[in-house]
């Protein structure tokens, strides 16, 4: 079993601005409640191969998460792989003619090992939450 959700927002700041606060994964608990914590494992920029661990709650339960970078193109694209539930997923972005951005998100979610009990639930919320969710990494980035 695998789900998947997406959302797009267009945000009021340029591409590369956009580009900079998404790919330091340390923001998502401004814009994500599942995300309790998280921190980056390695210094420096974010590149392929940059992993990221956090504690999220899923359902009810808090555990632990580890994800690892997998492509990454200044300014147009981050992407992460496989972990508990997710098997992809990342921000494609676009710049816009006015110095805005138009952000993709989007996550394929599959759960492997005690993901596999989670990612019903998970799938289901992902996807009822998705506008509210890229409304929020909207807010979050412009009031970076």
């Amino acid at each position: 079993m695998s789900g998947q959700f997406e959302a797009g927002v267009e945000v009021d700041r340029p591409v590369d601005k956009v580009f900079a606060y998404l790919a330091d994964g340390r923001h998502d608990p401004e814009f994500s409640h599942r995300v309790l914590e998280i921190a980056k494992t390695s210094d420096g920029p974010t590149i392929v191969g940059t992993v990221f661990r956090s504690t999220v709650k899923d359902a009810g339960m808090k555990t632990s998460r580890e994800f690892r970078i997998t492509d990454v193109e200044a300014p147009r694209t981050v992407q992460w792989g496989k972990n508990l539930i997710t098997a992809e997923g990342g921000y494609d972005l676009e710049p816009l003619p006015d110095g805005r951005t138009r952000v993709r998100i989007f996550t394929v979610l599959e759960g492997h090992g005690l993901g596999k009990a989670l990612l019903g639930p998970a799938a289901h919320a992902a996807r009822k939450d998705a506008p509210d969710f890229g409304r929020r990494i909207k807010a979050a980035i412009e009031r970076s």
